[in-house]
Parts: structure tokens; C-alpha cells; sequence
């Protein structure tokens, strides 16, 4: 039987296709629900679904982020979005992301069902593969790009999120927490995009920030440290050395000399 997991926060919606759709029919069967992203998330992550139906319009929660960290972290489930947002440049995107199926509420029980077949049938098409390579190179090459495109759109928003919060104490688990997806898949993808680790990159973006700071002569230096994130000066002086090869107060001289 193939696993379903039902996303919305809408209880009406889940409430309906947990109780209208004869899932047994399908060979489906109906493994968990969820009433918002984060503890759609969590379902996904414990019960590791062939077929998810999910909005994408949820409150506190990006829905592309979502379906991107989905696609990393299962590459071979299906994902069916049942929403009423409409813009076709979204709707775009989540496809590039690797969404299988895009509905529009309010859909009618026989496009739901449409889809469920669908799904179904590609997914036991999939698993009866084992042997036909030709068929497993194509979907080999299919699952890369959606992932390929899923990745870079993580990590596209952790580089975003990193250059706004520099200020604050962000750790690769708090980034994680925020992309959706496990410290593990995070630091791999981050090296895997920028060959640099997350605290790599931290340190470049606040020492660039920190060069900027080191233009104004009216703050000391152990305020610039402060200001771009670092708990105490002596840290903040090794590690501007290690990226720019001097001190700070010289970096300064240099600069304002």
C-alpha cells in the first residue's frame, strides 16, 4: 500500500479527503495529517510518504520552502499542491521545485481522484523499473534536476537569511529549523553550492560587514565586533586575521590612512 500524508490548514479540507476518498481503492492508505507546515514536517519525516497532497498557502510557513526541503529529503515522493493561491510564477516555481501535481481550490472530487491515480500508477511504474535501465537512467535524470533545483533554492534562501540576521546568534541548527530541512542535508548542500561551510560563510559575511563598520574612526573596534555578531572581541580579531590576513585596527589604518 502506498502512504499518504494530508496537508492544510484548512481542517475542512483534511477532514474531507481523510474521510471521502476511499484510499483502500487506490491501494493507498492514509498514514498522517497535519494542520500547518511545521507539523506537516514532522509527519513527513516520520512516516516518509509515497504521496503527499499539501497547500502551500499556510500561515508562519513558506510553502516553496517547504516543498523544496520535501524534494530533498525524498527525492522519490509524489507531491500534489491543493491550493487557491493563484499566480502562475509560483505555481511555476513549485513545479521547478519538483511538484508533481498543481490543483486549484476548489477542486472537484474527480480531479482529486485524477491525480491519486496518477500518482499511483507512476509510482508502481517506478518500482517495477528494476531491470529496465534505460527507464532508470530517465528517472534518475528527472529526480536530479527537481533536486538539483530544490537545493538551490535553500540554499539561495539560508545565504538571504544569513546576510539579514548576521547581527544575531544564528547557528546551522537554527538556519536549519528555518529551510526545513535537517542540520545534515543543510551542511551538505551548502557545501555542495558554495564548496564552504555554514560557518565559512558566516564568517564572510560578517567580516565584510564588519570592514564596512571599520570606515567610521568614531567606533572602537570591539563595538564593530558587537555589531556584526561576534560575542567578544579577542574572537572577532582572530577570525577578521584568518579572512583578511591583519588586524583590525590595522585593516583601519590602512583605509583611513
Amino acid at each position: 500500500m502506498l502512504k499518504v500524508v494530508i496537508i492544510d490548514d484548512e481542517a475542512i479540507i483534511v477532514e474531507g479527503l481523510s474521510r471521502v476518498i476511499k484510499w483502500e481503492e487506490y491501494g493507498c492508505t492514509l498514514v498522517g495529517t497535519a494542520y500547518d507546515g511545521i507539523e506537516g514536517i514532522q509527519v513527513i519525516r516520520e512516516q516518509n510518504p509515497d504521496i503527499i497532497f499539501t497547500d502551500i498557502a499556510m500561515p508562519g510557513m513558506d510553502g516553496l520552502q517547504m516543498i523544496a526541503s520535501i524534494r530533498v529529503e525524498h527525492p522519490d515522493t509524489m507531491i500534489a499542491i491543493l491550493t487557491g493561491y493563484r499566480d502562475f510564477d509560483y505555481a511555476q516555481t513549485a513545479i521547478k521545485l519538483g511538484v508533481n501535481r498543481f490543483l486549484l481550490k476548489p477542486s472537484n472530487l474527480s480531479e482529486i481522484e485524477e491525480t491519486i491515480v496518477a500518482m499511483s500508477e507512476k509510482l508502481k511504474k517506478q518500482k517495477q523499473l528494476s531491470g529496465e535501465t534505460e527507464q532508470e537512467e530517465q528517472k534518475l535524470e528527472e529526480d536530479v534536476h527537481a533536486e538539483g533545483n530544490a537545493g538551490s533554492f535553500i540554499v539561495k534562501n539560508a545565504l538571504a537569511y544569513m546576510e539579514e540576521n548576521y547581527k544575531e546568534k544564528v547557528t546551522l541548527s537554527d538556519l536549519a529549523d528555518k529551510m526545513y530541512v535537517s542540520q545534515w542535508h543543510l551542511s551538505k548542500l551548502l557545501n555542495k553550492h558554495t564548496k564552504k561551510s555554514f560557518s565559512e560563510l558566516m564568517g564572510e559575511i560578517r567580516i565584510k560587514e564588519a570592514k564596512k563598520l571599520l570606515k567610521d574612526p568614531s567606533l572602537r573596534v570591539g563595538d564593530v565586533a558587537e555589531q556584526v555578531g561576534f560575542l567578544d572581541t579577542a574572537h572577532f580579531a582572530r577570525v577578521f586575521k584568518q579572512y583578511t590576513g591583519m588586524s583590525a585596527n590595522e585593516y583601519r589604518n590602512r583605509k583611513l590612512g
